[in-house]
């Protein structure tokens, strides 16, 4: 599968999208042969233009074969995955420069091949500079501090209001609920590390025998059903102290865990578009008509990433900016529209028109958020 290893722009999704040349039976040059022993021995550019390389791997195993700037290894674009005599397109704009084909095959050592100079003063796609894990270990570790320090403060809110819901105080309960939901839902990028304990703390009903009355439906949507559906503090104060029990347990055992490095950039995509699906929909709104505070919450989550990111991102990626202004516009929306007279608004209560206006900033900004997860794929070359 062919990935985009650029700057995209926004309206650009996983893939270059350049226009390519004719196929490769009109343009056998552009058909480069790889293996573990050569990479691209013999290949040639006329021109600058769109071009698309017909990658065929000649080696009895699968590789990886990257189109890089010789000089320093930023890479133009990339396939994955070339089986074994299978051909794979590579699709760019070539500009002036230079050019070599690396190959990557498990148990072998990386082969960069010829080197290919393109004349003139063409702009093509930029190359970028690859990340490495050494690279991600610095935003790591502010992420886990900023987890550990959000699991504390949400540790102490889930005292709070297992203490309203036992003494009976359902005005109070369901402001702290809110308080104690929203600091869980800062911590988006970090669900995946949570494990079993995010199904505890934040899961749905969906798919439980029973649904909503499922006795295994625990966390903080159980305890919004029930705060915003009649029950009873009897009813209620079991499901508050195993919520407050889960995020006790999840805060101890959160500082040996490690945060795989693959998911800081995803996350950065991955936050809003489970906010698009289950906040913006109204899919989540258990009975408090908040989940539009939600997602502005996870807006919070997202800028956290990017903010830790941002010294990877910012030398690598030209459309950081275009995140800022959408993540910027999906907030101001949610304000405007979502927040009056001090209380949010639940989705139901919007007109068409603001909730068409909301999906679509959401979806702008997740249009710009997509190419950081590739951008970021930590690599050992």
């Amino acid at each position: 599968m062919q990935r985009a290893i650029i700057a995209l722009s926004a309206g650009t999704l996983a893939t270059c999208c350049l226009a390519a040349c004719s196929s490769a039976s009109a343009q056998p040059a552009n058909v480069i042969s790889v293996s573990n022993g050569g990479c691209g021995s013999s290949w040639h550019v006329a021109r600058p233009g769109p071009y698309t390389f017909q990658i065929y791997n000649a080696a009895a195993e699968p590789g990886e074969v990257d189109l890089i700037d010789p000089a320093d290894g930023a890479i133009y674009a990339e396939v994955e995955d070339v089986g074994p005599a299978t051909t794979d397109p590579m699709e760019l704009t070539v500009g002036s420069g230079q050019y070599a084909f690396r190959c990557l095959f498990e148990d072998f050592d990386a082969i960069t091949g010829p080197t290919e100079t393109v004349a003139g003063h063409t702009p093509g796609s930029p190359a970028i500079l690859p990340v490495t894990a050494d690279d991600l270990l610095q935003p790591a570790a502010e992420y886990h501090g900023y987890v550990a320090a959000g699991l504390a403060t949400l540790a102490t809110q889930t005292a709070e209001l297992t203490a309203d819901i036992t003494s009976g105080n359902r005005a109070r309960a369901r402001a702290d609920w809110l308080t104690a939901h929203l600091t869980y839902e800062r911590l988006g990028a970090a669900y995946d590390a949570f494990g079993a304990y995010d199904d505890e703390i934040d899961g749905r009903p969906d798919g439980l025998a029973g649904g909503v009355s499922s006795p295994r439906w625990t966390g903080f949507y159980r305890l919004e059903y029930g705060l915003w559906h009649g029950q009873s503090a009897r009813q209620l104060a079991p499901v508050a102290a195993t919520l407050d029990n889960d995020v006790l347990a999840l805060q101890k055992s959160w500082p040996p865990t490690e945060i795989d490095l693959l998911d800081i950039g995803l996350r950065t995509h991955e936050i809003l578009e489970n906010a698009l699906e289950f906040q913006l929909s109204g899919h989540d709104d258990y009975g408090s008509g908040t989940t539009l505070a939600t997602t502005a919450a996870n807006i919070t989550g997202t800028r956290e990433l990017l903010q830790v990111l941002h010294p990877v991102l910012a030398a690598r990626y030209t459309q950081l900016p275009a995140v800022t202004t959408w993540l910027d516009r999906l907030q101001a929306l949610l304000q405007h529209y979502g927040y009056q007279n001090g209380r949010w608004s639940p989705v139901s209560s919007l007109t068409l028109t603001v909730r068409q206006q909301l999906d679509s900033a959401c979806d702008q900004a997740l249009e710009v958020l997509a190419p950081i997860a590739v951008i970021t794929e930590p690599r050992s070359v």
